[in-house]
């Protein structure tokens, strides 16, 4: 949850790392692959199409007593177009008939492989669990994908959308799972707000055949970009996750963000510590850290970075969801209330049912539990086909 409030340096850090003239030390740093086969993707996937199943297996082993729970493999397409394998599990609970299917996105914020939620979800490891337990008590069906892809790219946050949108598709075309005629809701926070807002603005391009009724998300860092301009080179706690965004987006756009042409001998030194971490294990690696100590000063107006984080920014990104929203946000949340609420106006403007939910009070981490709440009540009313309320101006 801290993860998003310190986005802002990570993005800033980018800005000045990719920008300078120095000589390429090496590329983008991948991740130890899984050593599960299941993930790997098939020799034949150009053969398949976005949403296509590829592979699936049950999981006997859970923690929901009465639910049948499946991971797939499926097809989805990585930020320049191309064909990738992602994963999603699938949570049908007990009962016959028809379940509404959520799509849940948690919030990663992670580069190590083994931090997906396809293996938290099973170790302790998803700090969301009590979450998806309510939404399973209301009798939906949960698919909770691994938006941040094969490579871990935390902070590419378009990828993180057409994972999300190909990964409800996997689940309803899934036959053992019963959802090909369910109405689907998208939930998301903070991190997996970012998927999940991009899954929304996407899917009437993307995805126009999927009967999305609703979209809740909160804490959304609508532009990370203009939220690093604030910081500036000062320690913070959280640095060592703005450190992992500029990872992680090198890796999605290795071509465009050579990370390593700006990086200080201690900036190699995080990088390769981190490489393969978990969330609380980079907060710790990075904790007081600066841009500076990791960082060669170089030019910040960069045409191809611009553009690059222009293209995972839902302030910038023209399109528009088509599906009411439920949008909340603390009173004192780090990430910005303005920059959220204009975005909302956008959708607004644009003929999108928008009930926009500001928690007085609360920051980014006391926001969570209140509109989650709000959100299951709100997503259950879309179900039931009632009316979507609006404060749109």
């Amino acid at each position: 949850m801290r993860s998003m409030l310190f986005r802002t340096c990570g993005i800033a850090a980018v800005a000045i790392a990719v920008a300078t003239n120095a000589p390429t030390a090496h590329g983008a740093v991948y991740p130890i692959p899984e050593g599960d086969g299941f993930y790997y993707a098939p020799g034949n996937l150009g053969d398949s199409a976005p949403g296509d199943v590829l592979r699936s297996r049950m999981v006997g082993a859970h923690g929901w007593p009465g639910s049948t729970v499946w991971q797939l493999l499926f097809h989805s397409t990585d930020s320049s177009g191309g064909p990738i394998a992602a994963v999603t599990t699938v949570i049908v609970p007990p009962g016959g008939g028809s379940h509404p299917l959520v799509s849940y996105q948690p919030f990663v914020n992670s580069l190590g492989m083994q931090c997906a939620p396809s293996h938290t979800l099973f170790n302790g490891g998803l700090k969301e669990s009590a979450a998806l337990n309510m939404l399973l008590a209301r009798g939906w069906a949960v698919a909770v994908p691994d938006h941040l892809g094969p490579t871990s790219a935390y902070g590419a946050a378009r990828l993180g959308g057409q994972i999300t949108l190909d990964g409800i598709r996997a689940a309803k075309r899934f036959a053992p799972a019963g959802l090909g005629d369910s109405p689907v809701g998208m939930v998301g926070y903070s991190g997996g707000a970012m998927s999940t807002g991009f899954a929304g603005a996407l899917a009437a391009e993307y995805a126009p055949e999927l009967p999305i009724v609703g979209i809740a998300m909160g804490g959304v860092p609508v532009n990370p970009g203009k939220m690093a301009i604030e910081v500036g080179d000062t320690p913070h706690p959280l640095f060592g996750l703005g450190f992992a965004v500029a990872m992680g987006m090198e890796r999605e756009y290795p071509g465009e963000l050579p990370l390593g042409n700006a990086l200080t001998p201690a900036g190699f030194a995080m990088r390769d510590r981190i490489a393969n971490a978990c969330v609380d294990d980079i907060i710790s690696a990075g904790a007081g850290h600066t841009i500076g100590e990791m960082f060669n000063a170089g030019m910040e107006n960069d045409p191809t970075l611009i553009s690059t984080f222009h293209a995972n920014a839902l302030e910038i990104y023209p399109g528009v969801p088509r599906a009411p929203i439920y949008q909340w946000h603390g009173g004192n949340d780090q990430v910005p209330l303005d920059l959220a609420m204009n975005t909302a106006g956008k959708y607004c403007a644009a003929g999108t049912p928008v009930l926009f939910d500001v928690i007085p009070g609360t920051d980014h981490l006391t926001a969570i539990a209140p509109g989650t709440m709000n959100a299951m009540g709100w997503i259950g009313d879309r179900f039931a086909g009632r009316p979507a309320p609006s404060n749109c101006r």
